[in-house]
């Protein structure tokens, strides 16, 4: 199905303006579909256009009173001739439930049966649900009604009423963009509250209603806190009304910023015991989500090149916001460790683009550059913008472009040209080398006989004349620090810092984005200072640098290893602490050989859970570490048990599923044992574990049943299928999964006719065998990824594990297994 152009796009916006939508939805037709009619009403400048659309069955469609013939339909477009300079279009159809979190998507809880939706209309998918003329730059206030079973609520984008049992009103929206329209709608467990005159709202299904009700005050409180930040730093309140906040099942994003009823995958609403750093995201999660209603929803990007203006923005304003409003102080850390890692890794793939790109990619295509760089990279630069302007320039330029642009769209040209009327100069070069080039410059640190030089090199493909205003920390043996700011404006700069200091980490305060390389004798001491380094962002500089010079070849993983294994036993922040060891595992069978790399990595895991405080977040992070790592098979039947648990650790749900999962990987378990596991958690979150524990099996059985699923289960719901995808590959079931790498590259193109949209190429990603590590894998990777014929998604996700795949084969060259 083809997706929309820029060029389509710019032709249908200056043929028309949409005045309004109402959309009405009957959702008591069945399991199977859903009746959808949608009246548009709007200008036209030319007297042909096209209307998008994708139902199981085109009823009836009216143009200005006049039939129009619905065998047109073609693609997921129906041609509109005749258009007069006012019209009104009526479109009667019968549209289908999803099941991959897209469009309208219908789930049955697997506790009681019970059955919910939710629409998710991002990027081409509103035209699943609701007719319309999807791209962001038409926008329209829109109004709905919805007839639904008389026990069930309704939520939207406008506040909703019941105005006769099973009938819902809601209230007209402002403008919105039809990726923006989305539905609630379900026997949903529902907690209302307040805050500034702003009415609250909170949802999950009531199999959750327990967890809800017990979170809520945090919620609540990271929402109010948010909000009034919000309204200090643009001096703009909030304009959609109602804010809701829906945790709906099977959702593929973390959220979706919907105005006025935000969608989060209920995940997030915790059934079992969590760490402070999942907290931490989930308030960091909540405030993005916020930081969009004006940069995303109130102005909105012209066409899709700039979603990573929309997504860069609420990643730094959420980690901004939520250290200075809220309770959860350590988001930094939580950037460095695992949100800058994300973007690093993707701006040093073959598919790095500019953070900042042209407009040439069609919708679905734009959908690739939904990653690192326009999440964390984008951040990272905006970060460094701020530092550059000033902080009063920057939050002016973002006032005056909000208030220009409210409810309309604009680009980043516009919001470039705000912040020079505010007093930024020289933006446009500064916005060349940072945001229209891509790659990254490399920092190292050189010492002399007088103190300490750094060196900037911009990648060879990439050259840019990018400053940096950085700080550059020296630590001695006791982990002692002292810092001194830079401007790294050229090639070379010279610091004034004692050139004998253990240790020098350019970049200490991660106030950049760049490749971080240390000299000689810092690496030699690493062992024995980072351990003893206070600040965690720091640490989190060191461990980038670690993990990006290893995958470079540059570093000896062994080294690296060594490194990481030392700090694990002083390491206080579960952030921190999870990021380390998951590296350290994640390596294994990859860059190490498993043994006796992971009785090394077990043993210095299993000897921190003894030390760290009962019932804390720390013990909870390093006993799921243990989990990962270990082979004994006692142990964990021991805590399945409850023989041998640790003080103040609760095996509770999750914890019980991410045991049972290391036993099936490890053929200690059956299905027969996954299935008594099941019956102890009947949940929808039970029965997804229990996909991705049989997936794991040793056993041929096992893996041909998995395999089934993933290649060839059109109606499997989308987390069942990552599950079986998560399951599959394990570095102890090499030579058991050896038929299955040809039958990925074979077959997984295919997946594109069972599926649509986000979970075609998240199956790819998910699918991929990640241990076959060898020349004939990566020719055969290379061949899929150019073959135009396959879905640009799948190749995408493959062309991203194709250069991981050879980055390891450099590092296996470079420093052999043995």
């Amino acid at each position: 199905m083809p997706s929309l152009t820029v060029a389509g796009a710019r032709t249908r916006a200056a043929a028309l303006s949409v005045h309004s939508y109402d959309v009405d939805l009957d959702l008591t037709q069945g399991e199977r579909t859903f009746g959808s009619t949608t009246r548009i009403v709007f200008s036209a400048a030319e007297q042909s256009s096209w209307l998008d659309v994708k139902p199981d069955e085109l009823v009836s469609v009216t143009l200005n009173g006049q039939p129009v013939d619905v065998a047109g339909l073609a693609d997921g477009r129906l041609g509109l001739t005749g258009l007069r300079a006012e019209n009104e279009l009526v479109v009667v159809a019968k549209m289908l439930y999803s099941n991959d979190g897209e469009g309208l998507h219908r789930s049955v809880d697997a506790a009681d049966g019970l059955t919910y939706l939710y629409a998710m209309s991002f990027l081409d998918a509103a035209p699943r649900f609701f007719a319309c003329f999807d791209q962001p730059d038409l926008k329209a206030p829109y109004r709905m009604t919805v007839t639904t079973p008389t026990d069930w609520i309704v939520l939207g984008n406008g506040a909703a009423t019941q105005v006769s049992p099973g009938r819902w009103e809601l209230a007209e929206t402002k403008p919105l963009s039809t990726y923006f329209v989305t539905l609630v709608a379900g026997p949903y467990h529902q907690i209302l509250g307040e805050h500034d005159g702003i009415p609250l709202g909170l949802v999950s299904r009531q199999s959750l209603a327990e967890a809800l009700d017990r979170e809520a005050e945090d919620l609540f409180e990271v929402t109010g806190q948010a909000f009034d930040e919000f309204h200090r730093l643009f001096g703009y309140r909030y304009p959609f009304g109602e804010y809701h906040q829906a945790f709906v099942p099977e959702f593929n994003a973390g959220a979706m910023e919907n105005p006025g009823c935000v969608t989060f995958r209920d995940q997030m609403v915790f059934r079992s015991t969590v760490t402070e750093g999942e907290r931490s995201n989930r308030a960091r999660t909540v405030v993005h989500e916020m930081a969009h209603q004006w940069f995303g929803d109130t102005v909105t990007m012209q066409w899709w090149n700039d979603l990573w203006l929309n997504e860069s923005f609420a990643e730094y304003m959420a980690h901004r916001v939520a250290t200075a409003a809220t309770r959860y102080t350590d988001n930094w850390i939580d950037f460095g460790f695992m949100r800058k890692w994300w973007g690093l890794q993707a701006d040093q793939r073959s598919s790095s683009h500019p953070v900042a790109a042209d407009a040439v990619k069609d919708a679905l295509a734009s959908l690739d550059d939904f990653d690192g760089i326009s999440y964390a990279k984008g951040a990272a630069v905006l970060k460094q913008l701020n530092a550059y302007l000033g902080d009063e320039v920057f939050l002016n330029g973002v006032k005056a472009h909000i208030n220009a642009n409210e409810f309309g769209n604009a680009t980043f040209a516009d919001l470039v040209a705000k912040w020079t009327e505010a007093g930024a100069v020289g933006l446009d070069a500064w916005a060349q080398n940072w945001l229209r080039t891509p790659g990254m410059d490399t920092i190292t640190a050189e010492r002399t006989a007088t103190g300490i030089k750094l060196h900037r090199k911009a990648p060879a493909a990439h050259p840019a004349d990018r400053p940096h205003q950085l700080t550059i920390g020296g630590y001695d043996e006791s982990g002692q620090g002292v810092s001194v700011p830079v401007l790294l404006d050229a090639d070379s700069v010279e610091v004034e810092l004692d050139p004998s200091i253990a240790v020098v980490v350019p970049d200490a305060a991660d106030d950049t984005w760049a490749k971080i390389r240390f000299d000689a004798q810092s690496l030699g001491k690493l062992s024995a200072v980072m351990p003893k380094i206070e600040d965690g962002v720091t640490r989190a500089v060191i461990l980038n640098s670690l993990r990006d010079s290893t995958a470079d070849a540059e570093l000896d993983p062994r080294l690296a290893f060594d490194v990481v294994l030392a700090a694990l036993p002083a390491e206080t922040n579960d952030i921190a602490f999870s990021t380390m060891a998951g590296w350290a595992t994640a390596v294994l069978g990859r860059y190490l050989p498993v043994e006796p790399y992971r009785a090394r990595l077990a043993a210095v895991l299993t000897e921190r859970l003894q030390s760290a405080p009962a019932g804390s977040s720390l013990q909870l992070a390093v006993a799921r570490r243990v989990v990962a790592a270990t082979d004994d098979v006692q142990l964990l039947n021991g805590w399945l048990a409850g023989d041998g648990v640790p003080d103040g650790l609760a095996v509770d749900a999750e914890l019980r599923w991410v045991i049972t999962l290391q036993l099936a990987a490890l053929g200690a378990i059956d299905d027969a044992g996954i299935d008594a596991e099941l019956a102890r958690d009947a949940s929808s979150e039970g029965a997804v574990h229990a996909t991705r524990c049989r997936a794991a099996l040793p056993t041929a059985e096992a893996k041909e049943r998995a395999w089934a699923q993933i290649s060839t289960d059109a109606d499997i719901a989308n987390y069942e299928l990552y599950a079986a995808c998560e399951g599959f590959w394990h570095h102890s079931q090499i030579e058991l999964t050896a038929p299955y790498v040809d039958r990925y590259f074979a077959e997984i193109a295919g997946t594109e006719k069972l599926r649509s949209g986000w979970v075609v190429a998240r199956t790819a990603l998910l699918a991929f065998p990640i241990y076959a590590i060898d020349e004939r894998v990566a020719e055969l990777a290379a061949g899929l990824v150019a073959d135009e014929d396959v879905p640009a998604g799948i190749r995408r996700a493959v062309g991203d594990h194709h250069d991981d795949l050879l980055r390891a084969l450099a590092v296996r060259a470079a420093y052999p297994l043995g």
